[in-house]
């Protein structure tokens, strides 16, 4: 089975959404792989983003919220709906306020993107890797994976 088969068969799973989420997990960690992989809901109108989905629920619990601010990364991934691709150690500093804790993990790139529907950034999926991991060639298959959360971020989004 592929795995965006493996993916849409989760959506057939009444335990949703984490059941759509976990599948996701396992394909994005075969390609293009991932040491840290989490998925944040937006909610526009509290201005914050919320952790749904964490393969590291200990350093990275579920639950867990920050503020949507006007940062450039905001900007770019939460607002104009664009993937963020960070390649250094350097690049996470400027972006995470726990890059520390990211750096701990052995995570020194990221690659964030945005889930959207009708104009707007639903959530992210964001895969963090070692240094240089991530390249522009991941795009198109991340994004692919990453709209197949959309059924279970909708749910998410109208509960």
């Amino acid at each position: 089975m592929s795995d965006i088969d493996s993916v849409l068969a989760a959506h057939a799973d009444i335990a949703q959404p984490e059941t759509t989420f976990r599948a996701l997990d396992a394909a994005l960690a075969a390609s293009p792989g991932h040491i840290l992989f989490t998925i944040l809901i937006h909610h526009p109108a509290l201005k914050e983003s919320e952790r749904f989905y964490s393969n590291m629920p200990g350093p990275y619990p579920v639950g867990g919220r920050k503020p949507v601010t006007t940062s450039l990364w905001m900007q770019r991934v939460v607002h104009g709906g664009e993937p963020y691709i960070g390649r250094t150690r350097e690049d996470i500093r400027e972006v995470f306020y726990d890059y520390e804790l990211i750096w701990s993990l052995g995570c020194e790139s990221v690659l964030n993107m945005p889930v959207r529907w009708r104009g707007q950034t639903l959530g992210t999926l964001n895969l963090l890797h070692r240094a240089g991991h991530y390249t522009e060639a991941d795009v198109p298959g991340v994004k692919l994976l990453a709209h197949l959360a959309l059924p279970a971020m909708a749910l998410i989004s109208r509960t």
